[in-house]
């Protein structure tokens, strides 16, 4: 099982993010296309802040939980271009993502 983060750049100096886009259009679309590929649980965090009161350093991450690497890997293949060509529509920044692996403790 893999976690990949998709995160998008927050601080003062942030771009704009539509998050009633992202929810009622693209997060649906990515559970569409990806579902029957692996994709296992969607979840979608914003940032509220930090301790000291600052911007936090990303406003939105998605936590994409996937089967395995192999998954995330063809899924991306198969409809990576129509879901990050999506990105535009809700954020004219450039998300970082990072594949994670789940530890149990």
């Amino acid at each position: 099982m893999i976690l990949v983060s998709v995160m998008y750049p927050g601080g003062a100096d942030a771009q704009p993010f539509d998050l009633g886009y992202y929810l009622k259009h693209h997060m649906p679309l990515v559970r569409e296309r990806w579902s029957s590929m692996g994709l296992e649980k969607a979840e979608v965090v914003t940032a509220s802040g930090t301790p000291d009161g600052s911007p936090a350093t990303f406003q939105v991450i998605a936590l994409l939980t996937f089967r395995s690497l192999d998954d995330f890997k063809q899924a991306g293949a198969a409809h990576g271009k129509e879901i990050f060509g999506d990105i535009p529509n809700f954020f004219k920044g450039q998300p970082v993502v990072q594949i994670n692996e789940p530890q149990s403790f």
